[in-house]
């Protein structure tokens, strides 16, 4: 009965959170301008809420997505559509749908923008709060 209650207080806030647009995605150990060296190691941090693998229905859970090389999220090729749209999966859009929360990326020397957005389920983005600031990072 104890765990039950734990559980269901832990589901309670992390529900309040992302009402409350507490929740929040950002970059643990990048910062915009950093110089790094190739593979770019990134790890994803997360407030609020939790990480569940894509296609997993678990309540005030999701799992990351990050945008390279592309317009923020909202500011893409569909506007304001894209969010209600599932996010693609190709070069500027790297799906983590097996609930990681780090990532090696090969990235060519030069400067390139990187932005963590939080996606459900069906790798539809969460919306504006759960999308981090776009940073430019330089890649030697």
């Amino acid at each position: 009965m104890k765990s039950l209650l734990m559980t269901l207080a832990f589901t309670l806030f992390a529900g309040t959170a992302y009402a409350d647009g507490h929740a929040k995605v950002y970059f643990i150990n990048l910062s915009d301008g950093d110089t790094v060296e190739a593979p770019v190691f990134v790890q994803f941090g997360l407030h609020g809420m939790g990480v569940a693998p894509a296609g997993v229905d678990a309540p005030n859970t999701g799992h990351h997505h990050l945008f390279i090389n592309r317009a923020p999220l909202g500011a893409g090729e569909f506007g304001e559509d894209e969010l209600a749209l599932p996010i693609p999966g190709d070069d500027n859009h790297k799906h983590f749908g097996k609930g990681q929360t780090e990532a090696s990326l090969d990235l060519p020397a030069g400067e390139h923008t990187l932005q963590m957005v939080f996606g459900d389920l069906n790798h539809v983005p969460l919306g504006m709060g759960l999308a981090s600031d776009v940073i430019t990072i330089t890649v030697k």
